[in-house]
């Protein structure tokens, strides 16, 4: 004869206080839980495999073209998430691959390749891209042309129309003024935020006895402006000693800029292309 089937009971829900053996089993696993999930969300989302080789490609242009050496550098800001940016961990810019950039927050802590020593000028690029939400690239660079304008009064200035960026005029920083005698890099946050300051809405600032600092809408436009920055310092010293120069007007430089704007995809193709030795 069959065994007779039971209904299975069903304890009722509880409705006293959990032990104290009961609490601590269930403060682990919320605790493990939200370990996982900070995990996952400190994890920076991945940047597009294209605005890394771009990156990649720009260390290379800018040593190519003579505005870095072995130091120097270039960061875009992060396309996943505006609150970060990506710039090669310590490296000689022409060496640079796509397993040296390192992703930072904003406060130019490092989200990824911790292990990896970071430029000490990182602040530069952390506190412009909080100053100015409309820039997406950030270039330093130590270029001897530049540099010359940096430990003068005369003010560099636009000569034609490749340079008309200038023409918004060109940002100036002191070290002196605010930190005193310094080993003139911009080592910290504050520093970089004065930096910041002095470039205010400009393309350019100008850096007392050690360089200058570029800021665009995307790596080609910094790099653009690097580029033409420097050839307009070079011609500009030249022409000066010519005598009296032309420089072009605010207008005629508001103008060339809005169109050298719509067309740097040109000279972008080829300083790639130079780069990497296809031609």
């Amino acid at each position: 004869m069959a065994a007779e089937r039971r209904p299975i009971e069903v304890a009722p829900a509880r409705d006293v206080p959990l032990n104290a053996a009961e609490r601590r089993a269930s403060l682990n696993v919320n605790k493990t839980a939200g370990r996982m999930e900070t995990l996952m969300t400190d994890r920076p989302p991945a940047p597009d495999a294209s605005l890394l080789d771009d990156l990649v490609a720009a260390n290379r242009v800018l040593y190519a073209k003579g505005i870095v050496d072995g130091l120097g550098h270039i960061s875009v800001r992060h396309d996943k998430d505006p609150s970060m940016y990506l710039l090669a961990a310590e490296r000689a810019p022409a060496l640079v691959t796509r397993d040296d950039i390192a992703v930072y927050d904003l406060d130019s802590n490092p989200l990824t390749l911790k292990e990896r020593r970071g430029y000490i000028e990182r602040y530069i690029h952390g506190e412009i891209y909080k100053a100015r939400p409309d820039v997406m690239s950030v270039i330093h660079c130590h270029t001897p042309s530049l540099v010359t304008f940096c430990v003068c009064q005369v003010p560099l200035k636009p000569l034609y129309h490749m340079s008309g960026f200038l023409g918004a005029g060109v940002g100036r920083f002191e070290a002196r003024e605010t930190f005193g005698m310094t080993d003139m890099l911009i080592s910290s946050p504050a520093m970089g935020r004065e930096l910041a300051k002095s470039l205010g809405k400009r393309a350019v600032v100008l850096m007392r006895g050690h360089g200058a600092t570029m800021a665009g809408a995307s790596i080609k436009h910094a790099v653009f402006r690097a580029i033409y920055a420097a050839l307009n310092a070079t011609m500009q010293m030249d022409a000066m000693r010519l005598g009296d120069v032309t420089y072009l007007s605010d207008e005629e430089a508001t103008k060339a800029t809005a169109t050298n704007d719509k067309v740097v995809d040109r000279s972008w193709a080829l300083w790639k292309a130079e780069a990497a030795g296809e031609i």
